[in-house]
């Protein structure tokens, strides 16, 4: 693990020094002509291609390319009233004078990729699937603060607000992406997650839908009659990985141009790649282990073990989550401190639960949890301290935290199973609650009030959001409501803060890991605003200069000029 490290500070000194040849060079930014195909390597495939059904990050990354938003955030991330944001769909917004509705002027040229009109209705339709609790999108909960949204004519739709607050705005036109009514209006909702037509999407982005071979390939090319301006690059290949050790391996092989999240075992082989460029970029994401707080097979009881607010106390306090992190990433990740980032919550001052072994078995002695027998196991009437932990065989790192972590908490008597499964299986044990814990990383939206979709009631399982353990503390839904209520900063992060210390005080998750993210990237492309929220935000800006693309044939590709 030094080794990488060295590594690692080798290659940022290198692109110090070279970075005018490198994937994050601007000196001939003046060669930004359209052309060029890039091939990313993901190490997972989409889930769905709908913004209202995505769960997984690849379903996020297609989706934002394919359909467009109101209006589009700044690269400030500024999340409080409409500054810095750029029309989209919208051309232009007007407010009422008491702040309660926002009037949208659709811009007359947008068109959907079949040629149709973008009308008013077709935000509504967009709205109405959100929160409609057949669809059960995990964005629900985020627009709580919205009343209706209504079109008062073909081309003004109208977003009502049950109340004023700093971020109604970007509540409106962050969360709703906006989809095609006459495309997939005539679907029940309730049928739409088991629809054909989502292998098919229809959306008004600078990119369009040209195929996907689940487990293989996802395929987008540059819409060139796009109202806004045409991609620069000719197409952008997704070439799916069977799992995440194998992704990076694309991009040393030379059948990649980009992958997203090196790791530490992977800096030490991009530096044997003149060709390759290191580059950092902010990140919004942190991971956990959630435990489940319901009993899996009766979701109406407490989990036997894992209800106790005590028990998970004192499991947190079990795990040495600096020596962990230590081991899994090097210098690529920091300790989570809760459930925000440091890019949102760099100032909040909260107590973390120490790592403190010898406290967790005094605690856990004082409610019951013994090893009578002295097989290593504590128990309590009858039940061992046990419970099995979900992890994706497509993550090597959280099967490689997964050990550490069934070490660390046999050390005070607990036993840990690893259920290792496929991605998919993960996805579906997740959504359904058929787990005692699981591993997850979430990617926050650049706005404290997002962790309602995953901490609050209101997200518990996939009714509303991504509140797979079922955590529900009233105190603490109520702090973030009043926190996403502050028109004052300062005051929404004095509740914000006693929202974070309430979660972390009840402990329904173990806050792993936050991320420093760098990716790999050919020294040929030119990557424009890798922002925080999503590398991907600004790819159709991406380029690739005229005299770099070359000809590919490897992954069987039509051979082409890039």
């Amino acid at each position: 693990m030094r080794n990488s490290a060295a590594a690692l500070l080798a290659i940022l000194t290198l692109a110090a020094c070279g970075r005018s040849e490198s994937a994050a060079g601007t000196s001939d930014d003046n060669r930004a002509s359209p052309g060029g195909t890039l091939v990313v390597a993901v190490a997972a495939d989409a889930d769905f291609l709908l913004p209202q059904l995505y769960t997984g990050i690849q379903g996020r990354q297609i989706t934002d390319l394919l359909f467009d938003r109101l209006a589009e955030i700044g690269d400030s991330l500024n999340t409080v009233g409409d500054a810095g944001f750029r029309p989209r769909l919208a051309s232009a917004w007007r407010w009422a004078p008491d702040s309660l509705s926002i009037a949208f002027q659709i811009d007359p040229r947008g068109r959907w990729h079949d040629g149709k009109p973008i009308r008013a209705a077709d935000v509504v339709y967009s709205y109405r699937l959100y929160v409609d609790p057949a669809v059960g999108s995990a964005i629900a909960p985020l627009l709580s603060g919205i009343d209706s949204v209504t079109a008062r004519d073909s081309a003004t739709a109208v977003v009502w607000y049950k109340r004023r607050s700093p971020q109604q705005f970007f509540d409106a036109v962050y969360q709703v992406v906006v989809i095609p009514e006459h495309v997939y209006g005539a679907i029940k909702p309730a049928d739409l997650r088991a629809s054909p037509i989502l292998r098919q999407p229809v959306g008004s982005g600078r990119f369009r839908f040209v195929r996907w071979v689940p487990g293989s390939t996802l395929e987008l090319v540059s819409d060139t009659a796009n109202w806004r301006g045409r991609a620069l690059l000719d197409r952008v290949v997704f070439s799916i990985a069977p799992d995440f050790a194998s992704a990076p391996v694309k991009l040393f092989a030379g059948e990649a141009d980009f992958f997203e999240s090196l790791r530490p075992e992977n800096v030490a082989e991009l530096a044997k790649h003149p060709e390759l460029a290191l580059v950092p970029y902010p990140g919004l994401a942190y991971g956990n282990l959630s435990f489940n707080l319901r009993d899996p097979k009766h979701p109406a009881r407490p989990h036997p073990v894992l209800g106790d607010r005590g028990v998970r106390r004192a499991l947190s306090m079990a795990v040495d989550r600096q020596a962990i992190v230590r081991n899994v990433f090097d210098s690529l990740a920091y300790v989570a401190r809760g459930p925000f980032v440091r890019a949102l919550g760099g100032t909040v001052q909260v107590t973390e639960l120490p790592f403190d072994r010898e406290g967790a078995k005094r605690l856990l002695d004082s409610l019951g949890w013994t090893d009578r027998n002295g097989d290593g196991v504590r128990e309590k009437n009858g039940r061992p301290l046990a419970f099995s932990l979900l992890a994706p065989t497509s993550s090597a790192t959280r099967q490689r935290i997964a050990v550490l972590m069934q070490e660390q908490l046999r050390e005070v008597g607990a036993t840990i199973g690893i259920e290792a499964v496929e991605f998919n299986t993960f996805l579906e044990k997740q959504r359904t609650g058929s787990f005692d814990a699981m591993f997850a990383t979430w990617n926050v939206d650049p706005t404290p009030g997002s962790i309602r979709q995953t901490w609050s009631s209101a997200g518990i399982k996939s009714a509303d959001g991504n509140n797979y353990g079922s955590y529900a503390s009233p105190a603490f839904d109520a702090l973030v409501d009043s926190g996403a209520a502050q028109m004052k900063p300062a005051a929404a992060s004095a509740y914000f803060q006693r929202a974070y210390q309430t979660i972390i005080d009840d402990a329904p998750a173990i806050w792993l890991y936050e991320p420093r993210p760098f990716a790999g990237a050919h020294k040929r492309l030119r990557p424009v605003g890798l922002r925080a929220d999503g590398w991907w935000a600004n790819l159709a800006d991406w380029y690739i200069p005229t005299g770099s693309r070359i000809a590919r044939d490897s992954l069987g590709l039509q051979s082409r000029a890039r």
